[in-house]
């Protein structure tokens, strides 16, 4: 305990001494693990977006009126067999219309005069991600071809927005790929910024280094203050962003529910926690990297 004392009070002693080098280490982490955090909060954020959109990824298989109630229960029974579906619910005419009158004006509904619209099969899937093969192995059955609304275009008695689905994976997948290569880089950044540091707290106190390797001072003795200054360092740049961004967040966050109303609730603690692990992992790594290459004891 009186050696981490000690180390503590060597630390602020000589962050003390060398105040703008510190500040600028802090600055530095602050900056990086700022950016680290928003893009985090960011990408948390949209990855939720995304996940709610592709909750709502569905198949609708319209089907002909003409159709039999024996081959609509056979390809029914067929879609729900399939380990990729999650639910099939049919959809009468009735039903079709009724969603249709909640969703557009009234007086489009009365000029309408018949019920144009025709009944479907509605697809859950446990994986959107599969939506294409499920659509494939739909259109593939004997069954759909008796069923469907169009027997003539077969692919257009079945919607499930093909081009937004792929538009929407290939989002998420660089969204992610971006993420973790600026993290990435970032960290480096800040172990560089810490490295340099620690490096000019070194050839600053090169003569009190000697004295104590002359009075028999121990390595870990003497390499502590360096270790606890860069983990200071690190844990005050840590906290400064985790305080920024968690304001950020405070203020923004409401408003992107008021934008987007599904949007569920969202607790960032544990970006919080991870900014400050990162942190004095960037501290302690930073602090070693400099003593091997510049402290010989």
């Amino acid at each position: 305990m009186r050696s981490i004392f000690y180390f503590i009070k060597e630390a602020l002693s000589n962050s003390k001494k060398n105040f703008g080098t510190t500040f600028g280490a802090i600055v530095t982490i602050f900056l990086s693990l700022l950016v680290i955090g928003v893009f985090m909060v960011m990408s948390l954020i949209v990855e939720r977006v995304l996940q709610g959109v592709e909750d709502q990824v569905s198949i609708q298989v319209f089907l002909n009126d003409n159709a039999s109630k024996s081959d609509i229960d056979a390809l029914q029974s067929f879609i729900t067999s399939q380990p990729e579906v999650a639910s099939v619910r049919f959809v009468s005419k009735d039903e079709a219309l009724e969603h249709f009158k909640q969703m557009s004006n009234p007086d489009i509904i009365e000029q309408l005069g018949s019920n144009p619209l025709p009944a479907s099969l509605d697809v859950e899937l446990r994986d959107p991600e599969k939506v294409k093969s499920v659509v494939e192995q739909i259109s593939a059955q004997s069954i759909f071809m008796r069923v469907v609304e169009k027997p003539d275009k077969p692919q257009d008695s079945l919607r499930y927005g093909q081009q937004i689905v792929d538009q929407l994976f290939a989002v998420t997948n660089t969204v992610r790929i971006v993420a973790v290569a600026l993290v990435v880089m970032l960290i480096f950044v800040a172990l560089v910024f810490i490295n340099n540091t620690i490096r000019l707290a070194i050839l600053a106190r090169r003569k009190e280094i000697a004295i104590m390797r002359l009075v028999g001072a121990s390595n870990g003795f003497i390499r502590g203050p360096f270790i606890m200054e860069g983990a200071l360092q690190a844990l005050v740049g840590a906290g400064l962003a985790i305080l920024v961004i968690w304001l950020l967040v405070s203020s923004f966050l409401p408003q992107i529910r008021m934008l987007i109303s599904w949007l569920p609730n969202m607790d960032f603690w544990q970006v919080y926690a991870l900014l400050l692990v990162v942190g004095l992992i960037i501290g302690l790594f930073g602090s070693m990297w400099a003593m091997r290459r510049y402290l010989r004891v």
